[in-house]
């Protein structure tokens, strides 16, 4: 490893933050997924949560779209809603799923400082009844004109942007926010060896 790259992953490692993820439930365009995927990788995010209930077109997730991010995050990978919520609930204060309900609150009204989980529906139908029912509320992006959706890639992008803009203002990248054990797990996975670190 050159040292040019050990500090380059030295240093996204230690800014990746355990304390936002995304939930892709049953997007079934693996470019959309791949695209999700490397905006998280971008934003500082480790973790990705994916329900696939449905058979998906393709399990590719969009190689070229991606630019290889899948391999930089850990994919946790459900086959129904109801487990995937058991296992977020272990690890985020928050659920929200992204649904115009009236109940829904904006983006912007999100506190990001904390621990929480968006969740995104699939193209046609968006979040499940069964997710909704499970989360602990709904969030809606703003929006101007007369379509009142996004693509989901977008809409991903637009709402871990307004994350990583609360975090970066709350200090959130400017100190290890991985456990350590989680740290050093992902350095042998990233391809650390021994002599890489001394």
């Amino acid at each position: 490893m050159t040292p040019e790259r050990r500090e380059r992953l030295l240093s996204v490692l230690k800014k990746r933050q355990v304390n936002l993820t995304v939930v892709l439930e049953d997007v079934q365009d693996p470019h959309n997924v791949a695209a999700v995927m490397r905006t998280c990788d971008a934003v500082g995010m480790q973790d990705v949560y994916i329900i696939t209930s449905k058979p998906p077109r393709d399990k590719n997730w969009g190689h070229r779209s991606s630019s290889s991010a899948k391999q930089w995050l850990t994919i946790h990978e459900f086959d129904n809603a109801a487990d995937c919520f058991t296992e977020l609930r272990k690890h985020y204060d928050k659920i929200l799923t992204t649904h115009l309900a009236a109940d829904a609150v904006s983006l912007y009204d999100i506190d990001f400082k904390g621990s929480v989980a968006l969740v995104f529906g699939n193209e046609q139908n968006g979040v499940s009844e069964a997710a909704r029912a499970m989360a602990d509320g709904n969030f809606i992006i703003p929006q101007m004109g007369i379509i009142r959706s996004l693509n989901i890639s977008v809409a991903c992008a637009v709402s871990i942007y307004e994350a990583m803009r609360q975090k970066t203002i709350a200090g959130h990248y400017q100190q290890q926010s991985l456990p350590d054990d989680r740290y050093n797990t992902l350095l042998t996975e990233w391809g650390f060896k021994a002599e890489d670190l001394e």
